[in-house]
């Protein structure tokens, strides 16, 4: 049986077992003993070798860097493709393959698992999820996965819904799944990779901009029994609190907000690191819900623990200490960035640190025992602050805070800095990852009242969001970019930079060969020389590349991975290329001679003529779409639609029968809202209206 996830997440079959196991291959002795060998020694010893990548940042502290260097700044430019595996899926791909002796572990979209030869790309086993397609519509940035966890035999996967599961290294089997929720019924959703520390799995989940509170859990690698929860904001006051961090947090925050009934936010989306010697795990915490400062705490606070790293006790999960990077934050700057643990020398001492750029736009370096701040400065152009004082506080700027009038924010709220990868290469001390800007105005939203606000003009509330902010009512005057950064931690100074031709540029990996490797928005996967930001080589990608690549070696032989797939907040409605192959693994090595697959070109029709409407639904149904379509399909005939397809450019039939793909469509199962209940027929004539009175608008005269 083979299984499809494209757009329309069409299967060939209903009739999957209730494990969705899909077993090819039997996976030999050896592979066993190795996958059950997993564990934190193993982990901590093959850091020293790099023959392996067995978990999410190659080694515990996340560095993303392999001491590997059989391909060099020397020989680069002869790497060849070795083999290539079609993932089957069109939507994004932001999966960090794990390899242990020889097997590659890679997720898909929609949570799917791949067990693949990790030297020649041969299929040994699938597992899908089975995730409901309804449950695309309850996230905000793409139906991804970040990838998985080994240990003990066992691969651990988070789907998208939030199931944690556990399945045989060697079958695909499922060994045991438990849900993460702690309720159904509200719209929190998966992206992040689990780990591994000290016998427990640890995950967080996401689902800040749908109203919900953070929190991050510990289960039984074995049995998959919750061991502990922390959550990462206070809920409501007039209840117990569930510790004294959280009863220290609630003084930040004003009650009369109401905040707990927006939930909080503070989700743990993405980044998770362990010390194994401090036996402290640090998270990044995420924004605030609603984002307003204003709505959700009116007298002010820092609303901790918002956009905060946090060190936990691995084994409790009781708090140790925190850091807070944007003090009651109002721009969606999270901190769920990459954390990076190094040693650094700085001012003639040798310091435990923890490095991370978060989306604000500054990088900080803090002591990792205690919290203590080192130092930050901004790594891409700010406005909303100045720097920081000696305290480790914002020098804000008032303005960006107010948001009384539209203020053209920067970094914008998708980050100076997202999810993608950083890698730090202890050769040259300097961190690489891919830093960019998204224009965006953002202005203070007055007919915001609470998380069931849903009116017209509202981004996006047709489908749950509540940042209680309008967005580009007035034109950014910033320019978007995308750059690869190298940046000195110690000095705080960009040591190089290399201009990409559009934001959203992939993860790095950075190897004791001198080299830097990243695939780009504009589908090429390229290395750079570490230490000067020399370009030395690139291949082209069937699609846009948003994941960070890996380097393994099998039989003496090292090779370099990368999973492509465009996708993610941003690439849902913007793309920078004219490729849309289904994503793929690709894996090269020196000399590879084997073929690329066949790529698929996008092709964008024309801008859509033809539909009848009422030019007096044209300001109401801007609204209309605001509140309902924006962030997925773009703005009509000027995007030129990602993953998803532009409107404008649709065919005039779909635009005339718009209702049936709005009401009980057959997309539904694909991930994209039932608006039965939320429109109704007057209000889709006015969308419609608003669709082919914008295309009708911008349409080149001669046409």
């Amino acid at each position: 049986m083979k299984l499809t996830n494209n757009h329309y997440r069409k299967r060939l079959s209903k009739k999957l077992t209730s494990s969705a196991l899909v077993p090819f291959f039997v996976i030999g002795a050896s592979t066993v003993i190795a996958a059950d060998q997993v564990n934190q020694s193993y982990i901590i010893e093959n850091a020293k070798t790099g023959k392996d990548w067995p978990t999410h940042g190659f080694d515990y502290a996340e560095t993303r860097f392999s001491p590997l260097a059989q391909i060099s700044a020397d020989n680069v430019e002869n790497l060849g493709l070795a083999w290539s595996y079609n993932l089957e899926s069109t939507r994004g791909v932001e999966a960090t393959p794990l390899v242990v002796d020889g097997v590659m572990y890679v997720t898909a979209s929609w949570s799917i698992v791949h067990a693949l030869d990790a030297k020649t790309g041969k299929k040994l086993w699938t597992y899908d999820p089975e995730v409901p397609g309804e449950a695309g519509s309850r996230g905000c940035c793409d139906v991804v996965n970040r990838g998985v966890a080994v240990h003990y035999g066992n691969v651990y996967v988070a789907s998208y819904d939030g199931r944690l599961i556990a399945l045989d290294a060697k079958t695909g089997e499922k060994v045991w799944e438990t849900n993460t929720l702690p309720d159904n019924d509200m719209s929190y959703t998966i992206t992040g990779a689990p780990r591994v520390v000290n016998g427990n799995v640890i995950i967080g989940n996401g689902g800040a901009e749908f109203g919900v509170r953070g929190y991050i859990t510990a289960y039984d690698a074995k049995t998959g029994a919750q061991k502990w929860r922390w959550y990462t904001v206070p809920g409501n006051p007039n209840e117990p609190f569930e510790n004294e961090a959280m009863a220290r947090a609630a003084k930040t925050w004003d009650p009369s907000g109401k905040y707990w009934e927006a939930g909080g936010g503070g989700t743990v989306w993405d980044s998770i690191v362990f010390d194994p010697d401090l036996n402290l795990l640090y998270i990044g915490t995420g924004n605030g819900s609603p984002w307003s400062h204003k709505k959700r705490s009116p007298e002010g606070g820092d609303n901790l623990y918002l956009s905060s790293i946090v060190a936990l006790n691995a084994d409790t999960g009781e708090y140790v200490w925190h850091y807070q990077a944007t003090p009651g934050d109002n721009w969606d700057y999270t901190s769920t960035q990459d954390m990076i643990l190094s040693e650094l020398m700085i001012d003639g001492e040798r310091r435990k640190v923890i490095m991370q750029a978060p989306k604000n736009g500054f990088f900080f370096v803090l002591d990792r025992t205690n919290g203590e701040f080192i130092s930050a400065d901004n790594y891409v152009d700010v406005n909303w602050a100045t720097g920081y004082d000696s305290n480790g506080r914002p020098i804000e700027v008032p303005e960006a805070r107010s948001m009384d009038e539209p203020f053209d924010i920067i970094p914008g709220p998708f980050g100076g800095h997202n999810w993608h990868s950083m890698s730090f290469n202890h050769q040259t001390g300097l961190a690489y990852f891919p830093s960019q800007h998204i224009p965006i105005t953002m202005v203070e939203d007055p007919s915001w009242e609470s998380i069931e606000s849903n009116e017209p003009g509202q981004p996006m509330s047709g489908i749950g969001w509540n940042t209680a902010f309008q967005f580009n009512v007035a034109p950014p005057s910033s320019k978007p970019f995308g750059r690869l950064t190298a940046w000195d931690p110690v000095t705080q100074q960009e040591a190089w930079r290399y201009e990409h031709v559009s934001p959203w540029n992939g993860g790095t990996l950075t190897t004791a060969g001198d080299l830097v490797f990243q695939g780009t928005a504009d589908a090429r996967f390229m290395a750079f020389n570490a230490r000067t930001g020399d370009p030395l080589w690139e291949s082209p990608m069937g699609t846009g590349v948003i994941a960070a690549p890996i380097t393994y070696e099998v039989d003496g032989t090292q090779y370099v991975s990368i999973a492509a797939g465009w996708g993610g907040v941003f690439g849902k409605s913007q793309r920078a290329s004219d490729l849309k192959t289904a994503g793929t693994v690709y894996t090269f090595v020196l000399n590879g001679d084997a073929e690329m697959p066949e790529f698929t070109q996008y092709q964008l029709n024309s801008l859509v003529s033809g539909v009848e409407y009422n030019p007096d639904f044209i300001g109401e149904g801007t609204a209309l779409y605001v509140s309902n379509c924006v962030f997925c399909h773009g703005v009509p005939g000027v995007d030129k639609g990602g993953n998803i397809p532009n409107l404008g450019y649709s065919k005039k039939s779909v635009i005339e029968n718009l209702d049936a793909f709005l009401f009980h469509g057959p997309f539904v199962s694909s991930g994209m809202p039932d608006f039965t209940e939320t429109l109704s027929k007057t209000d889709v004539e006015k969308i419609k209206a608003f669709i082919q009175g914008t295309a009708d608008a911008i349409r080149p005269k001669s046409q």
